[in-house]
C-alpha cells in the first residue's frame, strides 16, 4: 500500500498547467411518467437544474478540488454562455483561468435531460462549433500558454476536438514544455496520436486506443502490444487506456504493463471519469508519485466521481474513503452505539440530496443469505443504514445463549462490508424508532416477509419512500448454524 496521505499532502503544493476545450455543462432533472400529445416523445416534469464548468474545465475543477493549483488556458465566444464560463471560472479557488475570446464561434455548451428516476440521460442539446481555431486566435492562445510553463509543474492537454487544441498549439506547447522538463500528460481526442509527439503520457479510453492503433484492445498483451508501436510513434513514455468498470492498464516504452482494477462502485453517472483520471494523474505524477500509486489514485478519483450524476468533482476526504482499507476505519466511521447521534450523517447525506435506505437484523452470525440481502439493499440506495439489535434486545427475541456476538463484535463486522454506510445499535425489540430518525427512501428486508410484516412500513410509505423484499438466499440461518456449532440438530 502505497502512502496515501503523504501523496495527498505532497499533492497539495503542484501547480498544473491545463489546456483544451472549455465548456459549459448544463443538466436538467425530472421525472417522466407521461408521452407528449403532440409528438411521440416523452414529457420531461423538471424538478431542479445545474450548471457546471465542463470539458478541460472539469479537469481544472478536479486539480483544484484535489488541493491543487490550476492555471487554466481555454477558449469561449462572445456570448452569454462565454461570460457565464468566465464569472464561473472566476468563483473557483484553485483555478487562475486565462480565456481567448474569439468573437467568431459560440462558446461549446451542452444542456443534458435526465430522468432522475431512471437515472438516465433522455437527451442532450448541444451548440457549438467544432472547427480547429484560426491562425489569429490560435496565435493568441500560443502567446497565453507559453509564459505559463515556468508557473506550471506538469501540464494537462485536455483534447475534446473543439478546436483549441491544433496541431499549432499542440506543437509549441510540447516542445516548449520539453526544454523545460516539465512532464505533459494528453487526454487525446485525435486518432493521429503523432500529433501529440513528445509528450511523457497519452491517457485514451478503450475505444478511442483501438481505433488509434487498428487493435483489438481486448486484453492486457493486446494492449501492450499494440501500445508499444504507437509510443514509437508518439514518442512518448507510457501509454495508459481506461477501460472503465475494467480498470486501467498501463503500458511503459522500456517494457512492462500495470493494470489498476476499478474499484467497486455503484456508477450513476460517467461524465467527467475521463477528466478526473488526468487531472488526478498529473497532480500524482507532479508530487513525484511512482506510475502505480498515480494509477490507483486516478482509479479511486474515477470511482468517486462516476458515483454522482453530472461533471462532478472529487473532494480529499472522499477520496481517502476510497482508497484507504476500508475495515481499518469502519469501527470509527461507521458504527453509532446505541442512543448515539447519527444526525449529523443523516443531515450530510441530505445536504447531498443523497437516497437513504434502511436495513435491519439482529446479524449474529454474518452468512451469505445477509450479505445477499445487504448487497440488494445497497444497490436501492446511495446510502445504507443498518440498524443492529443490541445484545439484550436480541436476548429478548432469540432466547437464552444468544447473542454469540456481542453488539460491537457484530456491529465491527457488519461495518467491514462496502455495502452498509452506517450501523446504528438500538435497544428495542424493533427499529420503529430508529427508522422514524432515519425517514428513509427505501426499507429493504428479506423476501420471507410480507410488505405489511416489515416494521416501519407505514413510515416510510406515508412519507413517499418504498418497501424493498430481497429474494432470501435458501439454506442459511443464523440459528440454524448456532445449533450445529453447538451439536444441536442439523
Amino acid at each position: 500500500m502505497f502512502d496515501f496521505e503523504a501523496l495527498l499532502h505532497a499533492i497539495s503544493g503542484q501547480t498544473v498547467l491545463c489546456v483544451g476545450d472549455l465548456m459549459l455543462d448544463e443538466f436538467v432533472y425530472g421525472d417522466v411518467s407521461r408521452i407528449s400529445p403532440e409528438a411521440p416523445a416523452p414529457v420531461i416534469a423538471v424538478r431542479r437544474s445545474e450548471t457546471n464548468i465542463g470539458g478541460a474545465g472539469n479537469a481544472a475543477r478536479i486539480v483544484a478540488s484535489l488541493g491543487g493549483r490550476c492555471i487554466f488556458v481555454g477558449l469561449i465566444g462572445e456570448d452569454d454562455a462565454g461570460a457565464k464560463l468566465q464569472a464561473v471560472l472566476g468563483r473557483e479557488g484553485g483555478i487562475e483561468s486565462i480565456l481567448v475570446r474569439d468573437p467568431g464561434r459560440p462558446t461549446t455548451r451542452k444542456v443534458r435531460f435526465v430522468s432522475e428516476h431512471f437515472s438516465t440521460h433522455m437527451l442532450r442539446a448541444d451548440w457549438e462549433q467544432a472547427v480547429p481555431a484560426v491562425a489569429e486566435i490560435e496565435q493568441k492562445l500560443i502567446d497565453a500558454i507559453l509564459p505559463q510553463l515556468e508557473r506550471a509543474d506538469i501540464v494537462l492537454l485536455s483534447d475534446y476536438a473543439k478546436g483549441v487544441l491544433t496541431a499549432r498549439v499542440i506543437r509549441n506547447t510540447i516542445d516548449a514544455a520539453r526544454k523545460l522538463g516539465k512532464s505533459v500528460i494528453v487526454d487525446p481526442k485525435s486518432l493521429n496520436f503523432a500529433i501529440y509527439r513528445g509528450a511523457t503520457l497519452l491517457k485514451p479510453n478503450r475505444k478511442e486506443f483501438a481505433e488509434a492503433t487498428r487493435s483489438r484492445a481486448d486484453s492486457d498483451n493486446a494492449i501492450e502490444a499494440a501500445a508499444q508501436d504507437a509510443m514509437r510513434l508518439a514518442d512518448c513514455e507510457a501509454l495508459l487506456v481506461t477501460q472503465g468498470e475494467h480498470g486501467m492498464t498501463l503500458a511503459l516504452r522500456d517494457g512492462g504493463v500495470v493494470h489498476v482494477p476499478a474499484l467497486p462502485v455503484k456508477v450513476r453517472d460517467v461524465s467527467g471519469a475521463g477528466d478526473t483520471v488526468a487531472a488526478t494523474l498529473a497532480l500524482s505524477l507532479a508530487a513525484k508519485a511512482d506510475w502505480e500509486a498515480a494509477l490507483r489514485m486516478a482509479t479511486a478519483a474515477a470511482a468517486v466521481t462516476v458515483g454522482k450524476t453530472g461533471t462532478a468533482i472529487v473532494k480529499p476526504d472522499e477520496l481517502r474513503r476510497r482508497i484507504l482499507p476500508h475495515a481499518s476505519l469502519a469501527a470509527e466511521d461507521k458504527i453509532v452505539a446505541a442512543g448515539g447521534d447519527i444526525d449529523a450523517h443523516l443531515a450530510e447525506w441530505r445536504r447531498q440530496d443523497l437516497r437513504i435506505g434502511f436495513t435491519n437484523g439482529c446479524f449474529d452470525i454474518l452468512h451469505p443469505g445477509h450479505v445477499k440481502v445487504l448487497t440488494a439493499a445497497r444497490g436501492t440506495c446511495d446510502r445504507l443504514v443498518v440498524g443492529l439489535n443490541s445484545d439484550a434486545s436480541v436476548k429478548r427475541l432469540k432466547g437464552e445463549g444468544r447473542p454469540v456476538q456481542d453488539a460491537q463484535a457484530r456491529a465491527e463486522v457488519l461495518a467491514a462490508l462496502e455495502a452498509v454506510d452506517l450501523v446504528a445499535i438500538f435497544e428495542e425489540d424493533t427499529p420503529i424508532n430508529l427508522i422514524t430518525k432515519v425517514r428513509p427512501s427505501v426499507l429493504v428486508k428479506g423476501g420471507d416477509y410480507t410488505r405489511e410484516q416489515v416494521v416501519g412500513h407505514e413510515i416510510v410509505e406515508a412519507s413517499g419512500g418504498e418497501v424493498v423484499l430481497v429474494d432470501i438466499l435458501p439454506g442459511h440461518s443464523t440459528t440454524s448454524l448456532v445449533d450445529r456449532a453447538r451439536g444441536g440438530k442439523t
